[in-house]
């Protein structure tokens, strides 16, 4: 899972948000769910905390027609999967519902994003969508691990598959995949969002034209272990998938820096700019799957350079490491500081 902006992020001249102090002394507790600063704050008014525009003309009517689709197809896939004693069509069928909670997921995370922050929830809505993956992660892998143990078992009790309804069924999956990727190819260059969409779309197309195929040859030759081979195989396929997605969603509701984001060239460009010393107190961390936030300290001895400096460096930040909402805090360096996150823990 990328941690990118969603499509058509705004790219402000004025719109940033950052708070930057000239005054030593004051607490530097940069745990984010809540800055305590003392001195001025340099706040700029008009922030409204998202930096995404609307959907792409079409883009949510294209995410209704796919989900749609694909929910139909998985209670096909699901009916015929029992009827047709096919766990290879049950397989897809569980692989088909990832998909579509993956595209709930997506379109949920552009509405999300477009929600304004309250008094209670300052950074906004989008973290549930980290949380959703999580969700999602969890019951795929519990869905594998049943369909693994129904395979097992077809394995060691073979049944009769109907080869044809497998192949007939898991052909329409494959027309629905294959239409649903179509779909998505006009935004999937803008938007990262889409373009996972378009992705697991294609990719259930391929699989489900797999089990079209065992379908057709369990047909010709009898070979019913073919079927539960194929489900475990597909399995194979989703929990390839979903371990990077389980993985990335932990570490996103942990607060780990998001993957694609090089927090030492943050720190080597903070450095460099005019009349900066030092950079403390760096943290990075997401703010939901398609957006970043930034907060530091930089050192400048010769005083606060003015707000179009600083605003200089938010822009710089946003445009060229993806930082969505960054938060910088100038001081003077009169005084030794250090993040109270990096202090050893108190003995009880």
């Amino acid at each position: 899972m990328t941690n990118t902006p969603a499509a058509g992020e705004h790219e402000h001249g004025d719109d940033h948000d950052h708070d930057h102090e000239a005054h030593a002394g004051h607490d530097h507790d940069n745990d984010h769910s809540g800055h305590n600063h003392g001195g001025h704050d340099h706040s700029h008014g008009g922030h409204s905390h998202h930096h995404h525009h609307a959907p792409v003309q079409g883009q949510g009517r294209a995410f209704a027609l796919a989900v749609t689709l694909n929910i139909l197809i998985v209670v096909v896939q699901a009916v015929y999967g029992v009827l047709a004693h096919s766990t290879a069509l049950l397989a897809d069928a569980g692989h088909n519902l990832s998909d579509v909670l993956g595209l709930l997921l997506a379109w949920g995370a552009i509405w999300l994003t477009a929600r304004r922050p309250s008094a209670r929830y300052t950074f906004g809505f989008g973290s549930s969508s980290i949380l959703a993956s999580l969700a999602n992660a969890g019951l795929l892998l519990f869905a594998c691990g049943v369909i693994v143990a129904e395979a097992i078992n077809r394995l060691l009790n073979p049944a009769p598959v109907a080869g044809f309804d497998v192949f007939v069924v898991a052909t329409i999956g494959m027309i629905v995949n294959g239409f649903s990727a179509w779909l998505f190819m006009r935004g999937q260059e803008k938007d990262l969002n889409v373009r996972g969409a378009f992705m697991h779309m294609a990719a259930d197309a391929a699989i489900s034209g797999a089990v079209a195929v065992s379908g057709l040859v369990i047909l010709g030759t009898g070979w019913t272990w073919l079927d539960p081979v194929m489900s475990i195989v597909v399995v194979a396929v989703i929990v390839y998938g979903t371990w990077g997605l389980l993985r990335d969603s932990i570490r996103l509701a942990l607060d780990a820096v998001p993957p694609g984001v090089d927090l030492q060239r943050i720190r080597s460009f903070l450095a460099q700019q005019p009349g900066v010393t030092d950079v403390h107190d760096l943290h990075v961390w997401a703010l939901s799957t398609t957006g970043n936030a930034l907060t530091a300290h930089v050192v400048m001895p010769a005083g606060h350079p003015g707000d179009a400096a600083v605003d200089g460096m938010v822009i710089a930040l946003r445009e060229r490491f993806e930082m969505h909402h960054a938060t910088l805090q100038v001081d003077l360096g009169t005084s030794d500081h250090h993040c109270t996150l990096d202090r050893p823990p108190r003995s009880h």
